[in-house]
C-alpha cells in the first residue's frame, strides 16, 4: 500500500514547506540539479505529479510554455498557485485520472516511492497510452523513505512497467538520483 491521504495531509499540517524546499541548499541545489537534467530548452507542456508547494515548478516552469503539478493536499497546491501564478495546479490523489493534454515533459520527483507497485503499473501505463512521447524526469531520494517502497525500488517497477522510455542516471549525489527517460527510438 502507497502513502495514504491522511499521511500526506499531516506533513502540511503545520507548515506548507514540510520539506524546507524554500530554503535549503541543499534542495535548491537538487532543484538546479533537476533543471540541468533537462534534455532540451523548450517544452510546450511539463506535467508534475506530486508537485507540493510548487517550488520545483518554480525551477522548471520558464523552460515551458505550459505547466501543470498535480498534489492531494490543497494546503501545497494552494502554496503552488502562490509560488507560480502563471502554472496550473490541480488537486486529485494519485490513482487518479490524469489530466488531459500534450505533455512533452513529465516531472516524477520524489513522489514514486509514495506509491505502491501497483499504482506505480498503472502509472507507468497512464504515461504509455498518453504521452508515449514525452520526456521524463524521475528524482529519487537515496535514503530510507520510511514507506513500504525505497526511491531506487520505486523506480525499478515504474521503468520495468514502462516500455516505450529508456532511461539513464543523468545525476547522482549521496542524497538523490536523477534519471531521465527518453522515448525508445523505434526501428
Amino acid at each position: 500500500m502507497g502513502v495514504g491521504r491522511d499521511h500526506l495531509h499531516g506533513l502540511y499540517a503545520d507548515t506548507t514547506d514540510p520539506w524546507n524546499f524554500r530554503q535549503s541548499e541543499y534542495e535548491q541545489a537538487k532543484f538546479a540539479a533537476t533543471r540541468r537534467a533537462l534534455s532540451r530548452r523548450h517544452y510546450a507542456h511539463a506535467f508534475e505529479l506530486g508537485c507540493g508547494n510548487g517550488q520545483l515548478a518554480r525551477h522548471l516552469v520558464d523552460f515551458c510554455d505550459n505547466y501543470t503539478g498535480l498534489d492531494a493536499v490543497a494546503t501545497a497546491i494552494e502554496a503552488a498557485r502562490e509560488s507560480v501564478p502563471k502554472a496550473a495546479f490541480l488537486r486529485d490523489y494519485y490513482p487518479c485520472p490524469l489530466p488531459e493534454g500534450s505533455f512533452d515533459l513529465l516531472i516524477l520527483s520524489e513522489i514514486l516511492y509514495f506509491l505502491d507497485h501497483d499504482s506505480l503499473r498503472k502509472l507507468a501505463s497512464d504515461i504509455q497510452s498518453a504521452w508515449p512521447q514525452a520526456e521524463i524526469l524521475c528524482v529519487n531520494w537515496l535514503g530510507d523513505t520510511d514507506h513500504d517502497l525505497q526511491g531506487q525500488e520505486a523506480l525499478t517497477v515504474l521503468t520495468t512497467a514502462l516500455r516505450t522510455h529508456d532511461f539513464s542516471c543523468v545525476d547522482q549525489t549521496d542524497g538523490y538520483r536523477i534519471d531521465r527517460g527518453l522515448p525508445r527510438v523505434r526501428p
